[in-house]
Formats: C-alpha cells, structure tokens, sequence
C-alpha cells in the first residue's frame, strides 16, 4: 500500500497518523523456516540484510507477514548511504557490513499472524495485532513505529523533529489494506539551503541546464552537493544573463561534480565553473552522504548572502530511530 502526497494532513475522525521513515520500505514473511525480506518491487531483499533474517528467525512466532522500513542507524543518524552499500553482489562484504553497521526494521503494519490473513481487516485489527507481535518479539531490533489519533499531535511532530522526519502518513482506520494503491496519505517534510552556485552544465540548445550547488566546508573549501534544474525554456535563456558576471572561475575547490562512476559508465559529464558569488535558496527534501539526495527546486537568489556563509551547518539529516522515538513519544 502507497501514499499520495498532500500539503496538508486530513482531520477529522477516523485517521491515524504515523511518522514516514527514510529507510528500504519491505514486507518480511515467515512460513516456518522460510523467511523473506521483499521490497515494494517484489525484489527479494533479505541476502543484503542477513542481520534482519537472523532476527526474523529468532523470534517464537512462525507465520507473519509485517510491513515496515529497513533502517542503518550510524551514530545517532538514520544512514541512507549504509542501506545502498548493503546492494552489494559480494557476500562477504555484506557480512561485514552487517557486523560493523546492523540493520533494524520499524514495523508499522500486520498483514497475517499466527495462519491468519489481516490484509482485508480494518486498520485498528491490525494495529493491535502488530503491538501484540511486537510484544512477543522483545529484541531491539524490531522497533514499533509510533501512531497517534490526534492530528495536533502529528502536526507537531513535523515542528519539533527539526526537520530530521521525513514526513507523516495519514491512514484510515476502518480501512483494509490495499496493496498497489495510494490509498494512505503523505505530507513530506521539506527544507532549505542557501547554497553557491559553482558552476552549470548546458543541454543540446546551448541553454543552461541545471545550477551545480556548493556548500563551504569547515576549512574553506566549496564541495559540490547537488544540483537544481527545474526551470522552463524561457527561465533557462535569461538565466545565462544571471550567470555571465561570474564566468571564469574555478567552481569548487572540494569535491567536484560529474566525475566518472559506475552511475554514468566511466565517463565524466562535462560541466561549466563559475567564480563563487552567486547564491541561491533550494528547497530540498533529504541528505545522504552529506549531498542533496534528489534534485532540488530553486526558491529564490539570495543577494543579501555571502557565499562564505553558505556552509555545511545548514543541512539536516534525519535522526536515529531511537532518538527520533524519544522526540516523537505520545
């Protein structure tokens, strides 16, 4: 089951509202001995978080079938860069992993337990099976995803975690569960940065393309973060005007873009520098690896901003689910 995304959470009765974790959504099941860990595009999951089946096996129940997020807490953060090294096609470097870097699964939803299928019951049935089967597993690394009734209580989630939720889901609670649909709803949680533009890459028409971002580092050098590129055909002709002042510089002193990788073949994508001086204000949605995650939607220029004030202190990462768990209590 999948959310559309809202700007605003419903009220009213009958809702109940969850925080939207930043993880690898997967359904785990268990048949006995037979245990899989299965991704929302039915891709079988469970070689690359070994630690999780292991848990899944350990528990005294035998027939489930639980939706929920893996997650990789690194210090007090929730990692998203520790999730995709886990993609590896090597089983001894995924071991290790495992070991240096364990993974949890936040459960937030009860299709079957016990030889009982829930997938066609109300929400409120399954939330009460899914706390009993929490209960009974009593390890650490099965944590229950908090819920509320209250929308006032949602809302200020969203206010106190200081931008480190991902967002809220709104689900009803006399509904069954409807896989393949949008039938939840979402209000993501989106920030913004005010970053350097470092530089630009073209498209065929010679227009600009995307706005590379940069951000200062704690020694003084400009890494490059990101990119924003959402703008119309008449927007990309004048923006060549907006960027002629700052030709002829060397961009970023960091890490720099379009370096050749495993993403783009081996060969680096060729790309414009500009003398820091130019700053802009993106909104963006997550962080990982210290780098915008997506694309990221230009605001505004912020002439008011010098670039040395555009550093690395803007970003927020998302915390661990412990720590975000203490934030969130109901």
């Amino acid at each position: 089951m999948e959310a559309r995304l809202t700007e605003a959470l419903p009220a009213g009765e009958g809702w109940q509202y969850e925080p939207k974790w930043d993880g690898f959504r997967a359904l785990a099941r268990r048949a006995g001995a037979t245990i899989e860990l299965v991704s929302k595009s039915g891709r079988p999951l469970g070689r690359y978080f070994p630690d999780v089946v292991e848990v899944l096996g350990g528990l005294q129940e035998t027939q489930f079938t639980v939706d929920g997020e893996l997650v990789i807490p690194v210090a007090d953060r929730l990692s998203f860069a520790a999730l995709q090294a886990r993609l590896h096609p090597a089983a001894s470097r995924v071991a290790r992993l495992s070991r240096e870097a364990p993974a949890q699964y936040i459960l937030f939803d009860c299709l079957s337990r016990g030889g009982r299928e829930m997938a066609s019951a109300p929400l409120d049935d399954r939330r009460r099976a899914l706390e009993g089967f929490h209960a009974r597993a009593g390890d650490t690394r099965l944590i229950l995803s908090p819920a509320t009734r209250d929308r006032a209580i949602a809302v200020e989630w969203l206010a106190r975690s200081g931008g480190s939720l991902d967002g809220v889901v709104a689900k009803r609670t006399d509904e069954a569960y409807r896989p393949g649909e949008r039938a939840m709803i979402k209000v993501k949680q989106f920030r913004t940065a005010d970053c350097v533009i470092g530089g630009y890459r073209t498209n065929a028409a010679g227009d600009v393309a995307s706005l590379l971002l940069g951000l200062y580092d704690g020694e003084g050098r400009l890494d490059h973060v990101g990119f924003t590129a959402a703008f119309a055909r008449t927007d990309r002709a004048a923006l060549k005007t907006v960027l002629a002042p700052y030709a002829g510089g060397e961009g970023f002193t960091g890490g720099r873009p379009g370096g050749p990788s495993r993403w783009n073949g081996g060969v680096e994508k060729p790309w414009i520098p500009m003398r820091p001086g130019l700053v802009a204000e993106v909104i963006y949605d997550q962080v990982s690896g210290g780098r915008f995650r997506h694309g990221t939607k230009f605001h505004r220029w912020r002439p008011d901003k010098a670039p040395y004030q555009c550093d690395r202190s803007q970003l927020v990462s998302e915390l661990g689910p412990d720590a975000l768990g203490r934030l969130l209590r109901v």
